[in-house]
């Protein structure tokens, strides 16, 4: 086959891979705009609106890891092409769906095909790139990351402007039709193994039964329900969680890298990234509220008073990289938190109802900043911290950090908003919108904690020969 042909197919398989993670972010912010519509749309309280997020990324959360561990097992391909057609069967029933019921099962079904593609994404790039171009491959997967975070909250915006919510769902039909049949066609299959591996069922199902338990306790805390099965779901989950974390002591390549936490630079960077996560979730589920609701924005300028934070975020973060080339990145992320917390306080500042969008558009760009100049360098030093044949289990562990944080962020807006809130009925959050001012006092201080454990890095990171 001629190197024309090669390039050709390589072009068209890795364009399939930037699809479905391009769709896959999307759908983590694309529906914040428009969940107080929807709240409206299916007669349902704000507090309930969040489950729409949270459930899409409670199923990541518990799946990505067992969904990754299989394909390393068996087929990078198989798990991908198969996560496609469920995310896009997934986005084409929400688009469909009649009640409340309706649209958590769908996306349930999105989370589930979201996560078997995910899972196996970086995996992809290193097959269908060659070794000498693996960074290209690298740097082109965290640009499509980049540029459908920006363009997700304006992307809701225009959309809900011009047509119904349906849509934020239905384009993602033929954008999938179009991946699934290029990655078909022209993915590469897994290199073989030289010896057979088992996969962890007892790990897998702990995995689920863990996150799942945790997480759904504390969203179901929101609506109020039985005390009594909150706290034994929280008991059980925590329970199956020691024994998850004492059979994974036997495994030299443990499904749940939690050998690397040995590391104290690496343990400590893990926290701030959680935290960071959780902080940015629940601004970004939050303000979409208070600039409908409490300032009486229309679904265009919301999105757009959202774009400016992950914009921002994108056209800081190279410099970011090159900053820490010279100095500490430890110094550099807490510098990152400062500037973030300072911009969440001034969003909180914004007398409702009288701020005019130029006047709310600097302070989320100056969030943005923030948020910019902290990832690159906590990311620099989490990777750097982790032996060099550990770098895949050490980019997992990072993708359940993140998922994770973001999962347990939207958690807190639902309790925030069922609790906090005057009233639990739809539209309870104008007039002020308490509640969402709560949920971002929430945010400055996960983001103050993050601050202060970069403080605490200092001295380890500079000590770190090898750190870039």
């Amino acid at each position: 086959m001629s190197d024309l042909k090669i390039n050709f197919h390589r072009y068209i398989a890795i364009g399939s891979v930037l699809i479905v993670l391009a769709m896959t972010m999307l759908d983590g912010t694309v529906v914040n705009v428009a969940l107080p519509i929807l709240a409206q749309e299916f007669h349902i309280s704000d507090s309930s609106a969040v489950w729409i997020v949270t459930v899409y990324q409670l199923i990541i959360t518990c799946l990505i890891l067992p969904l990754s561990s299989l394909g390393d097992i068996y087929s990078y391909r198989r798990n991908y092409i198969i996560g496609i057609a469920v995310f896009t069967a997934g986005s084409a029933l929400c688009a469909l769906a009649q009640n409340f019921a309706m649209i958590i099962v769908a996306r349930t079904l999105q989370g589930i095909g979201a996560a078997e593609a995910m899972g196996v994404n970086v995996a992809l790039v290193r097959l269908i790139y060659p070794p000498e171009f693996l960074g290209r491959g690298l740097a082109v997967n965290t640009m499509v990351i980049a540029i459908a975070s920006a363009a997700g909250p304006s992307l809701a915006g225009t959309i809900l402007s011009v047509a119904s919510w349906q849509w934020l769902f239905l384009i993602n039909v033929p954008l999938g039709i179009i991946a699934f049949l290029m990655a078909y066609k022209y993915l590469p299959q897994n290199p073989p193994k030289d010896h057979r591996v088992r996969f962890d069922w007892i790990s897998g199902l702990a995995n689920v039964v863990v996150f799942g338990t945790i997480f759904y306790a504390l969203g179901n805390f929101s609506s109020k329900g039985s005390l009594l099965e909150n706290i034994l779901l929280l008991v059980c989950g925590l329970v199956i969680g020691i024994f998850y974390i004492r059979h994974l002591r036997g495994h030299l390549d443990p499904m749940l890298p939690l050998d690397l936490l040995h590391s104290k630079l690496y343990t400590l960077s893990v926290i701030t990234y959680t935290a960071s996560f959780i902080t940015q979730n629940i601004a970004m589920i939050a303000l979409p509220f208070l600039f409908l609701n409490g300032f009486g924005f229309s679904e265009l300028t919301t999105g757009l008073l959202m774009t400016p934070w992950p914009l921002a975020t994108m056209v800081v973060s190279p410099f970011a990289a090159r900053f820490i080339e010279k100095h500490n990145p430890g110094a550099t992320a807490a510098f990152g938190m400062l500037v973030y917390s300072v911009g969440l306080i001034l969003l909180v500042l914004v007398p409702t109802g009288s701020a005019a969008e130029w006047d709310i558009a600097w302070r989320m760009a100056l969030c943005g900043c923030g948020f910019g100049i902290f990832q690159t360098p906590n990311t620099t030093v989490m990777i750097s911290a982790t032996p060099v044949n550990r770098s895949g289990a050490a980019g997992g562990f990072q993708s359940t950090a993140r998922i994770g944080g973001q999962t347990f962020g939207a958690t807190l807006v639902t309790l925030v908003f069922a609790f906090v809130s005057k009233s639990t009925d739809v539209g309870s959050l104008s007039n002020g919108a308490p509640g969402v001012h709560v949920a971002l006092y929430i945010a400055l201080g996960f983001a103050i904690l993050a601050g202060l454990f970069s403080i605490s890095r200092f001295k380890s990171v500079s000590k770190t020969k090898n750190i870039l």
